[in-house]
């Protein structure tokens, strides 16, 4: 039986695009037999989401700004994921903090993306604190969410060396390559696993 994933997105989606670049060359479909299923966004404007409509993949929205709080927007969101009977919810580039009920929903079938290192800087401003903080590494990981933010097991690493005329952006542009190399790859192993 055919595997859905459902891609939750902010932005401009290159994770997303990677994910399914993957998935169409036919790397998964032979093996697992898996599909990206639906996009779904909180931001009606998310360049993501002509991205994956012209690749043929179902587009959603549901607005964050339309709720009055993460409970209710969660709730929508579950109903717009749970339509397409996902086996894995991937979080790609999706800027909202999750509620522990809904993180429960989908326990064991949700991941993530984080550009660092973790456990070392969760949260936002990765690259300037990595940077601040003197590392001569930095890289990205892909984990299962739990409801501490950017916790959870670590499904999978990459790392990048830091370099010395380094900025905020520069390390950012060489963790985004690795970044779409490895959410394919770790997307891959898990449904491997189940």
């Amino acid at each position: 039986m055919q595997k859905n994933i459902v891609i939750l997105i902010s932005g401009g989606g290159s994770n997303m695009a990677a994910i399914v670049r993957a998935a169409e060359r036919g790397r998964w479909g032979a093996r697992f037999d898996a599909r990206v299923a639906a996009v779904v966004s909180n931001r009606p404007g998310a360049g993501g989401l002509e991205i994956a409509g012209g690749l043929g993949i179902a587009t959603a929205v549901v607005d964050h700004r339309a709720f009055d709080s993460r409970e209710t927007f969660d709730a929508a969101l579950s109903a717009e994921i749970d339509a397409h009977a996902p086996a894995l919810v991937v979080l790609a580039g999706f800027m909202r903090i999750l509620t522990p009920g809904f993180v429960a929903h989908y326990a064991g079938r949700l991941v993530n993306i984080h550009p660092s290192l973790l456990p070392a800087f969760p949260g936002l401003h990765t690259h300037r604190r990595a940077l601040e903080a003197g590392c001569r590494v930095a890289g990205v990981t892909v984990h299962q969410v739990t409801a501490e933010l950017d916790h959870g097991p670590i499904l999978a690493q990459a790392v990048v060396p830091v370099l010395p005329d380094d900025n905020a952006e520069t390390l950012a542009a060489r963790v985004l390559t690795q970044e779409h190399r490895i959410y394919p790859q770790a997307i891959e192993a898990w449904l491997a696993g189940v």
